[in-house]
């Protein structure tokens, strides 16, 4: 089992800027990839960015050149510095780790931080 915490969230002005931050801990062997996701009301849930344990990137084309993803993986940890923020980008925003094990992926979620941003 993954547990996944979270912090960082909040209110921010439109222009703004957050950084979200995500520690794991329990059973974190084998974790691949580290990263966040989130939901708007009324809308499903979407990524915006992971991290995978060799360092590759993926954002989702709504954050890309605002947002910017890092983990480090000997502390289990994952951050999102999100700049340049818009109303858009109001939801929770989870963590979610993903790793392989007993020949299956698994997937745990932290419990979410809201982020509103005002314009």
């Amino acid at each position: 089992q993954v547990h996944l915490v979270e912090s960082g969230g909040g209110l921010v002005q439109s222009g703004g800027s957050l950084r979200l931050a995500c520690a794991a801990s329990g059973s974190t062997l084998s974790i691949y990839v580290m990263g966040w996701y989130r939901q708007a009301p009324g809308k499903q849930r979407e990524l915006v960015a992971t991290c995978t344990s060799a360092g590759g990137t993926n954002y989702a084309d709504s954050v890309k050149g605002r947002f910017t993803i890092s983990r480090d993986k000997p502390e289990n940890t994952v951050n999102l510095q999100m700049n340049s923020l818009t109303p858009e980008d109001t939801a929770v925003y989870y963590c979610n780790a993903r790793k392989f094990s007993f020949g299956r992926w698994y997937d745990y979620w932290g419990q979410g931080t809201q982020v509103t941003v005002s314009s």
